[in-house]
């Protein structure tokens, strides 16, 4: 690695996020780790909003740190976080939200665990939940984590499994080098199916992938969020993008099998509505059946839709 050159680039892109910006850039200035070591790469996404000012003075109040800001026209997370590829320096990308804020040792924990282990391509770190509320809904369940984006597989570091699903997007970091041999990011997907896209083709690369429990952010939750109106966006979006994302990859073939996967997963929630029935927590297997239904019409609806 040339002299000068930073360990770990931490890569945010942000849309319309004014809002929540400023504490996830201060949970940044506010790392254990060396500045010198670490560079922030702020990739704005179009924003109409006041993200560029907001970035910019970040940037004059900071001189001991390293950050570059880039203006992305092209629409989209995926454009901005192949932008971000393109521009980071460091060997190791971090790809964080505008909504977290990271804990203290985030960057130590994680640069820490690539520059011990060279072979390693991949890591996701914890994601815990930060409810504008104060507290989750009362029809959340571990079935329904990922529409926090929470992710949580325990206290110890790991390799990624058949029983683990990908890193989130808000926390998932890939080396440059892995992330060029894997054809980037796909433009074609703006949502979740990207972040599982790219752990596929990485994982086609190789598979020292980790999760990295010690490299814990907080993503926040505002009241939008846990809304009916975005819950059924969300999964009606989730679903339209994995059948272009499985299209794109398997053809009619892997369509026909996504939709046999979505059919048996709607009949199982069902089964775990009378299960949580009986627990006397019904909303929570209804929120289930919705989860499953509106991705089921999402997969089948020859509508693109937009959060």
């Amino acid at each position: 690695m040339a002299a000068g050159t930073p360990l770990i680039s931490l890569v945010i892109c942000t849309y319309n996020r004014e809002k929540f910006l400023p504490q996830a850039l201060e949970s940044i200035r506010q790392q254990q780790f060396p500045a010198s070591d670490f560079e922030l790469v702020i990739i704005d996404n179009n924003s109409t909003d006041n993200t560029a000012a907001i970035s910019k003075k970040f940037i004059a109040d900071n001189p001991n740190l390293t950050v570059r800001y880039f203006f992305e026209t092209n629409k989209g997370l995926s454009f901005a976080r192949n932008r971000g590829l393109k521009e980071a320096a460091a060997p190791v990308l971090s790809y964080i939200d505008d909504d977290v804020i990271l804990s203290p040792a985030y960057l130590q924990e994680m640069a820490g665990f690539f520059s011990q282990h060279p072979n390693a391509c991949g890591a996701g770190g914890k994601v815990i939940p930060k409810y504008e509320s104060g507290q989750e809904p009362p029809w959340m369940s571990k079935y329904l984590a990922g529409f926090v984006g929470k992710v949580d597989y325990g206290t110890a570091i790991k390799q990624y499994d058949q029983t683990m699903k990908y890193p989130a997007g808000c926390n998932m970091t890939y080396t440059k080098d892995i992330l060029t041999k894997a054809g980037g990011f796909n433009n074609d997907l703006t949502f979740r199916s990207d972040d599982k896209y790219i752990f596929f083709k990485v994982k086609e690369q190789s598979a020292e992938i980790y999760y990295l429990p010690g490299a814990y952010l907080h993503h926040y939750i505002d009241a939008h969020r846990v809304t009916f109106d975005n819950f059924r966006k969300l999964f009606l979006k989730t679903g339209n993008e994995e059948k272009i994302r499985v299209r794109q990859e398997k053809g009619t073939a892997g369509l026909l099998r996504k939709f046999a996967e979505y059919t048996v997963k709607l009949g199982a929630s069902f089964v775990l509505y009378f299960l949580f029935l009986l627990k006397g927590q019904e909303i929570k297997g209804r929120y289930v059946i919705f989860s499953q239904w509106f991705t089921l019409k999402g997969f089948l609806s020859s509508n693109v839709f937009v959060r």
